[in-house]
């Protein structure tokens, strides 16, 4: 499916809850058994074109996605609270509470997918989460930003990193020694942070697809 085309073929849904609404796109294969909620970075949304690029590949495996803003526009504009990751996670969470409350996904095993500083919401939100979070993918992310709660989490974590990516790599390492759970560590040779060199976001998408395919 070409990428413009699984974007165009999302439905458009609003998480709603005490004034805060949240625009998301949600797509559901016939069939699926298990749903991936998007958490990006900063800087970005629900209409990023490499987390819409990373749900395109999982949607052709048969898994549900779901991607949305966890900052209303208001929020957004405070950069405090782009690297808020306690508010970050509580707002995956909401999503989390969402998905759990529709009679047609309550049912899907659930994983979570995080870039740059939503891998540390990811990783924050599966320790408090209500429903049972089967795997998290933390790409070009920064777990280290979660470092209280790492030790417990339990879902099985695949980190990618590029290997290009200076600074961030060694954060990762320090994040994934910290960890407890069922793990995995990738490096992905010529990419630099967004993953934007010929063939490495690809490689993201296969490494993410494989890792919830086996989990969920």
């Amino acid at each position: 499916m070409d990428l413009d085309e699984f974007m165009q073929g999302q439905d458009e849904i609003f998480i709603r809850y005490d004034g805060i609404v949240l625009p998301g796109r949600l797509a559901v294969p016939e069939g699926t058994k298990g749903i991936v909620l998007f958490a990006h970075g900063s800087g970005s949304s629900r209409l990023s074109r490499r987390n819409n690029y990373v749900a395109s590949v999982l949607h052709e495996a048969g898994i549900a996605t779901l991607l949305f803003d966890l900052l209303m526009e208001s929020e957004a504009s405070d950069r405090r609270n782009v690297f808020d990751i306690d508010l970050l996670a509580s707002r995956l969470l909401l999503a989390t509470k969402w998905v759990d409350l529709q009679p047609m996904l309550k049912s899907l095993a659930m994983g979570y997918f995080g870039a740059s500083t939503g891998s540390a919401a990811a990783l924050k939100a599966s320790v408090f989460s209500p429903v049972t979070i089967r795997a998290i993918v933390s790409r070009g992310g920064r777990p280290d930003m979660a470092a209280d709660i790492l030790d417990r989490v339990t879902a099985p974590t695949l980190i990618i990193v590029g290997g290009n990516d200076y600074g961030v790599i060694e954060l990762n390492e320090a994040a994934y020694r910290a960890l407890h759970c069922e793990k995995a560590f990738e490096i992905v040779p010529g990419a630099t942070h967004l993953f934007e060199e010929p063939g490495t976001l690809e490689k993201v998408a296969e490494l993410a697809r494989d890792w919830f395919v086996d989990h969920l």
